[in-house]
């Protein structure tokens, strides 16, 4: 504006001269209050003449719209779509997912466009209803969806919406769930396929759910469907060879994720996003490319990518480059909450809510069930069975009446009983699937102990007399040899017996050469780790150990590292506050070899096992997220 000012051909802007064009011109648009947004400084705002902008005229915007859609009796819709948005923003629970805005408002009238074009003999009110409710129901919480409901039946009183048969796609999706050797559990079902509803409308898609609520196999599931669909030469267009590519964005920097110029080289480096997008760009085949960033979303990545989420559809890199995202792409967020993205975010994305209702735990009890049938056939139903009837009670009386150490759902309970079992069933070699009378009593008395330790494993030490005046009376009615006594301090010895740990403490001896403070004096609790730990390691799960500063944590395992079995590689590394993704590869890398161009590994024949002691999650973020380090 200087140089227009002074009437120049050529001024000098960020250290190099440029031709002045006097037709450009520069325009900025605003959101005050919006995390990621910073206000103008005063002599900069100088410079451009504000103009405030009101709130549009939904009803008028949405009857233009109608009309030009092709539908007759646009008046009467618009006014009631308008009244639904304004019902629902009202009524309905206050959410970070939700929108009601005109992004939301455009995005179901072209979908009852597309809808009315393909069905034109269908009554106007059933089109709309159908693009309402497809466009919104995937991402109400169960409370809401009834009163959402009502208001639809409020202001369509005789409308009756004919039900919707997915027939091939649903038949597809259930095919691939019990290919992966998971349940098909209709809510879930109907999860995955509100997802390809909303990626069909919007080319941006966020899953939003706490974790262990499926929002990963509900994306993989719906790709590998969607590609069977293909090959079977299915005839509906949005049926595609699908290639899912995940990445984790708060596991790079900006620089990484983005591209980046080297300052002193004045070379430009690509971006993931950036190599993604020219990838998909270049294939012209009509396979669908689903980039799914699994990571929290927040202002200070998010906000670059506000131009590819809306109706540009185009990536603006640092270096001026702007690539058109092909409507093959499609991005996609796994989050657990939206409380740090900001509403312009929200609003350019279709959201799919999945509830731990949607899938519950049965499920996987279910699942691990026909994992135990292939091996032991004859115990498998009872302790699928017992196991359901145990924890139908149990995790209602941890959840009110105990406190845990780390917080967790409810599958990571299930997950975890279901792992300890098989652990102590199938890796001892002492259950040959024979079903005798001493394997049938070793069976109940590995699933008595597997139900302590993984139920009650994580709970407060104040919980637990409690936890386990509740719990021994409830594995005695499946298994009677369980001992009255505290369940915490019983354990399962080579002869098929239940015994208490404090019967198998080692005794101390005394050796001069270690230090002082090497020195680990067993105790109960220094047996109950070492048994749990070699059982654990050795089935080659993944074990995260808690408790107060100062308990012996790092003691009691670094003893174990120290006897730990042949064909174990072993490593350590602290984190802290300020420890980064980029550390603990630089750490994995040094520990394993190269095996082949992008996989690394332990040497040949051995099995590495990682000690992290003192896990801190990250410092907090600009706007409050904190990713973990995965």
């Amino acid at each position: 504006q200087s140089a227009i000012r002074g009437k120049k051909t050529i001024f000098e802007f960020e250290g190099r001269e440029i031709p002045l064009n006097s037709r450009f011109g520069v325009f900025i648009t605003m959101n005050p209050g919006y995390a990621g947004r910073t206000e103008l400084p005063d002599n900069l705002k100088s410079l451009f003449r504000p103009v405030a902008m009101m709130i549009p005229d939904y009803g008028l915007i949405a009857e233009i719209i109608l009309f030009s859609e092709g539908f007759d009796s646009a008046n009467s819709l618009a006014r009631k779509m308008v009244n639904l948005y304004k019902l629902s923003s009202e009524q309905l629970s206050k959410q970070d997912h939700y929108d009601f805005g005109m992004r939301a408002v455009k995005s179901v009238l072209v979908m009852a466009g597309t809808l009315k074009r393909s069905n034109p003999d269908l009554d106007e009110n059933i089109v709309l209803i159908r693009a309402m409710r497809d466009s919104n129901v995937p991402k109400f919480l169960s409370h809401d969806l009834p009163l959402f409901m009502g208001i639809i039946s409020d202001l369509f009183p005789d409308a009756v919406v004919p039900y919707i048969d997915y027939g091939d796609l649903q038949k597809a999706i259930e095919k691939q769930l019990r290919d992966h050797e998971l349940q098909v559990v209709p809510a879930y079902v109907t999860k995955v396929i509100q997802l390809l509803e909303t990626q069909i409308v919007r080319h941006g898609v966020m899953l939003v759910g706490v974790t262990g609520t499926g929002k990963t196999t509900c994306s993989d599931i719906l790709a590998k469907a969607l590609t069977q669909l293909r090959q079977d030469e299915h005839a509906d267009p949005n049926y595609q060879v699908t290639k899912v590519i995940t990445l984790n964005p708060k596991s790079v920097t900006m620089d990484e994720l983005y591209g980046a110029t080297n300052p002193v080289t004045n070379e430009w480096t690509d971006g993931l996003i950036g190599q993604l997008v020219r990838e998909a760009c270049s294939d012209t085949s009509p396979n669908k490319k689903w980039v799914n960033f699994d990571g929290p979303v927040d202002a200070l990545w998010i906000e670059n990518m506000n131009t590819v989420l809306d109706d540009n559809k185009t990536l603006c890199l640092a270096n001026g480059e702007r690539i058109k995202l092909p409507s093959t792409l499609t991005m996609m967020f796994e989050v657990q909450d939206l409380a740090v993205a900001s509403p312009a975010t929200v609003s350019r994305c279709g959201m799919v809510y999945l509830e731990p209702l949607h899938l519950g735990w049965k499920c996987l009890v279910q699942t691990w069930g026909e994992r135990f049938t292939k091996k032991y056939a004859d115990y498998a139903k009872q302790l699928e069975e017992w196991t359901i009837q145990l924890c139908d009670a149990a995790i209602p009386f941890i959840r009110k009446n105990c406190r845990e150490v780390i917080s967790s759902v409810d599958a990571n309970l299930i997950d975890s009983f279901c792992r300890l079992m098989w652990t102590f069933i199938d890796e001892r070699n002492e259950i040959k699937g024979e079903n005798t009378k001493e394997e049938q009593r070793l069976v109940r008395m590995y699933w008595a102990f597997s139900a302590v330790w993984s139920l009650g494993g994580n709970l407060h030490e104040n919980s637990r007399p409690a936890f386990s005046d509740f719990l021994v009376p409830q594995l005695q009615s499946w298994c009677p040899e369980f001992p009255s006594s505290d369940c915490y301090s019983v354990s399962v010895d080579n002869t098929g017996k239940f015994i208490t740990f404090e019967s198998i403490v080692p005794d101390f001896e005394y050796d001069p050469r270690v230090s002082f403070f090497n020195i680990l004096v067993p105790t109960q609790d220094t047996v109950t780790q070492k048994m749990l730990l070699e059982n654990i390691m050795t089935a080659g799960y993944h074990c995260l150990w808690s408790g107060d500063t100062g308990v012996g944590k790092s003691v009691g395992i670094q003893n174990f590292l120290n006897h730990v079995p042949e064909g174990f590689v072993t490593g350590g590394v602290n984190f802290s506050a300020q420890t980064t993704s980029a550390n603990l590869q630089d750490v994995f890398e040094s520990k394993l070899i190269a095996k082949r161009k992008n996989l690394l590994g332990p040497p040949p024949g051995t099995r590495m096992l990682i000690f992290i002691d003192d896990v801190n999650m990250p410092q907090l973020e600009t706007y409050g997220a904190q990713p973990p380090i995965e």
